[in-house]
Order: structure tokens, then C-alpha cells, then sequence
């Protein structure tokens, strides 16, 4: 049995929302397998704990890294630094959470349910594999992603890996929205602020609520000796003083909508950061965030 022509219309605009369509496929999945839901009514607690236990024996890479972190706050930089690693694979963005599966025929969801794989663990088992494939063609061991979307996943994140590191990259709001600003010359200020917050909060979040690293643009430009020795010793892995040469290594294509594509990131050479604006041009929405940073009295 196929879906009709509503039932298809009806899938693309969930998919348009995807808190909505994991919502809306988790009361379907639920349905069909009512044992399931009851355990998870009895011992929510305990049926979140074993699926976690479980999702960590499975992966292939168990504890893989995330850059959380706003738009153009530096993260391509901190990639190619890290990337310049003989340990350390960073690719461009991953954009995993965009990256999903779906049954063409509801034969293959029963199969895989019988397999007690519902579709996020299908998408877990999927991202997991491709961040193992980006570790054996590169021959390291530890894997980084910079994808700034990431900042609202972290959720989803931990589900797939329960043992997954996260170095938080901080960088002025302001000096964000300033750099947005300059992406294209038609933005306003206002819409580019409202942007800016999707990810400042979506960092911010994730920052109050899971342990990790914090690293700050600003530092990383500033003094990157010391700044990348930080986060060397997070990783577990010892410093190589090839990360500050970033441009002697091959990062990939510098491309729009994968990380930065600007003509900096291309120099090869970490380059300082622009001069802290000070505090009377912080825009208004911002500064809250400016000052949970500690960038903002």
C-alpha cells in the first residue's frame, strides 16, 4: 500500500517542521507497538536510560565531538585548525539533522520495527556510519562537527550518542551580527538580529543544560597556542603544532552553506579578530546573551 496524494502533501509540510514530524511519527510508531508505549508511561526514566544504553553499544563511533555554536562565529576557522590535526578529522558541515529516512512502503517500517528499529534509530545508525566513514578514509581516530545548526539539535545529538563531547565556541553576539551583516549588502539589521538569536539561544541552552568545553573566538585568534592546547587536552590527545599552520594542509572546498567561504578563511593564516564593539553598539536583543557571555557587564 502506497500514501495517496494527501497523505504525501501531508508529509512534505511535517517535514518543513521537524519537531512536528519526529512528534508526529513517534504517536504513530507508539500506536502501532502499544507494549512499547506502556513501558514508556510505566518508567519514562528508565525507558530513556535504556535506550541510551543501548544507542552507545551500537555506534561505530562511540564518542564523537560537537562544536556548538552560533553562525559566523568563527567554527570554519576552529574546523580547518583542528582538521590540521594528525588525530583529529573535522570535515566541512555535516548538517546531519537534515539528513534523514524515510519508508516508501509500510512494509519496511514493519519489517524494521520487527527489528526493533523505529526511524530515528535508522537516522542514528546512518549519521553514525558517516561520521566512521569520514574517520577510516582519514585514518584518525577522533571526529569533529562544526555544524552551527547543531545549537537546536543537542537533543538529538545525545539520543544518537550518549558518550558525544561538545566544546562550546563563543564570540561577541555583536561581532556575529556584524559579520551576518556583511554577508549580503540588502540585510537589515533587525531580521539579522532575530537570525542571530536562533543560534545564541540554541547555544546558550545547550551550554546551561550539558558539560563541555568552552572556547572563545576571540581566544582562538588572540593567543591560538595556548587556546588550542585547551582544547587538545579535552580531546585527550596531545598538541601538534601543525594546527596553526592550517594552510599547508587540504580542507576541502571553501563553499557557501558547508562553512565559511570568505576570502580570511582562505589566507591559510589565523588572522585576529575585529576590535570588541563597545558596549553602547550592541544591539538591544543581544545583549542578554552578551552578558550571560560575560562579554557585557
Amino acid at each position: 500500500m502506497t500514501d495517496g496524494p494527501l497523505e504525501k502533501r501531508l508529509k512534505k509540510r511535517l517535514a518543513e517542521h521537524p519537531r512536528l514530524f519526529r512528534m508526529a511519527r513517534h504517536t504513530r510508531q507508539a500506536l502501532r507497538s502499544p507494549e512499547r508505549l506502556k513501558q514508556a508511561l510505566r518508567s519514562p526514566e528508565r525507558f530513556r536510560r535504556e535506550r541510551l544504553a543501548r544507542a552507545g553499544k551500537a555506534r561505530l563511533v562511540p564518542s564523537p565531538v560537537f562544536v556548538i555554536c552560533p553562525v559566523r562565529s568563527g567554527s570554519t576557522l576552529l574546523r580547518v585548525v583542528l582538521n590540521s590535526h594528525p588525530e583529529i578529522r573535522a570535515p566541512h558541515e555535516l548538517h546531519l539533522r537534515s539528513v534523514r529516512v524515510q519508508f516508501e512502503r509500510r512494509y519496511g517500517e514493519l519489517a524494521m520495527n520487527e527489528l526493533s528499529l523505529d526511524n530515528d534509530e535508522l537516522e542514528h545508525m546512518l549519521w553514525d556510519r558517516i561520521l566512521h566513514r569520514e574517520l577510516v578514509s582519514s585514518g584518525k581516530r577522533i571526529l569533529v562537527d562544526k555544524t552551527p545548526a547543531n545549537a537546536t539539535f543537542v537533543d538529538r545529538l545525545v539520543s544518537c550518542w550518549p558518550d558525544a563531547r561538545f566544546i562550546f565556541l563563543l564570540r561577541h553576539p555583536a561581532s556575529i551580527v556584524a559579520s551576518l551583516m556583511e554577508t549580503r549588502p540588502d540585510r537589515e539589521l533587525e531580521p539579522t538580529v532575530r537570525e542571530a538569536l536562533l543560534y545564541l539561544d540554541g547555544v546558550e541552552a545547550a551550554r546551561q543544560s550539558m558539560p563541555g568545553l568552552e572556547v572563545r573566538y576571540e581566544d582562538l585568534t588572540g593567543t591560538p597556542t595556548r587556546t588550542t592546547k585547551r582544547i587538545c587536552e579535552f580531546l585527550g590527545t596531545r598538541w601538534d603544532r601543525s594546527m596553526l599552520e592550517y594552510g599547508q594542509r587540504s580542507h576541502g572546498t571553501f563553499r557557501a552553506g558547508i562553512g565559511d567561504w570568505s576570502t580570511k578563511i582562505r589566507t591559510g593564516r589565523i588572522q585576529k579578530a575585529r576590535p570588541l564593539p563597545k558596549p553602547i553598539d550592541v544591539p538591544e536583543g543581544v545583549r542578554p546573551i552578551a552578558r550571560a557571555w560575560g562579554y557585557l557587564p
